[in-house]
């Protein structure tokens, strides 16, 4: 990911934690532009603010931003001092805990490659650690389960304790060797409960494949146990769509890639009446 993008990524990440009470792109991008021109004296118009979120976050694109002066406003809004800083020094909020940072300077006054090299970080990983998302928990995915589904979406999987089905090489007792990270695959497609990842640009008639869009591949879900939804666990937590009277709920903002139409944040009311526990189990309780 370019740092641009990765720039627009940060932004609208900061953006959902620093107003909460929005829920869609258009007021996160209201409450932007007031911020940008109260608190840092700089103004950025809301269209231009739409117009990054739909290029990074929607489309996968990279953002059209020349002006470095925008660019260091953006970098400001997440702490730090100009985009050239944001691009040497950023490191991922969860990742820092499990990661060694070892900076290497030169001189600042040079001019020539050295001074591109000025700031170098190096990561490196103390351990391994991944974050179960909550609804993979409720719907029952296991670390086998989860192991598995990663297998089949990067086209490695293993047969036996020396054979494996991917590039050719083996490894003994090795339940997942050389595992190409899925978001490095150019394409994906909607396998009806979440985006699968695809080196081809055409699969079948009538299947529509993408360009990888990691945020949306990481994490954008259909929830196919809507009983284990509560008011508790899913407001301000999942999105919906209602097409003809039948609802899907949804693990991130976005479109449902099934009829098209843009997701809605779900309401008390929408869960409580499309959601929760099934009918039959209040009717027993009753």
């Amino acid at each position: 990911m370019s740092k641009k993008k990765l720039l627009i990524h940060e932004v609208f990440e900061k953006a959902r934690k620093d107003f909460p009470a929005e829920s869609t792109k258009n007021g996160w991008c209201e409450e932007l532009v007031d911020h940008f021109e109260k608190k840092l004296k700089f103004i950025i118009n809301e269209k231009t603010f739409v117009r990054y979120y739909d290029a990074c976050l929607r489309d996968n694109k990279e953002p059209n931003i020349k002006d470095i002066k925008i660019l260091n406003k953006l970098s400001e809004y997440l702490g730090y001092k100009d985009f050239a800083d944001f691009s040497r020094t950023f490191v991922k909020n969860d990742e820092n805990a499990n990661k060694t940072t070892v900076k290497i300077s030169v001189d600042e006054d040079e001019e020539t490659l050295t001074d591109k090299l000025a700031n170098i970080i190096i990561n490196i990983t103390n351990e391994q650690h991944f974050k179960m998302p909550e609804f993979m928990k409720q719907n029952g995915l296991g670390i086998m389960e989860m192991a598995l589904l990663l297998c089949l979406v990067t086209g490695n999987v293993v047969f036996s304790s020396n054979k494996k089905i991917s590039n050719g090489s083996s490894f003994p007792l090795s339940l997942i060797s050389g595992l190409q990270v899925a978001t490095d695959k150019k394409y994906m497609y909607w396998g009806g409960e979440r985006y699968i990842a695809t080196d081809s640009s055409f699969i079948r008639p009538g299947l529509e494949v993408k360009a990888m869009n990691e945020h949306v591949f990481l994490h954008f879900r259909k929830i196919k146990r809507k009983d284990t939804l509560t008011e508790a666990n899913a407001l301000g937590k999942t999105w919906y769509s209602k097409f003809y009277g039948n609802v899907e709920f949804f693990t991130d903002d976005g479109v449902d890639p099934e009829n098209g139409r843009e997701l809605r944040k779900s309401t008390s009311t929408i869960i409580y009446k499309y959601a929760g526990k099934p009918k039959d189990s209040i009717e027993i309780e009753e």
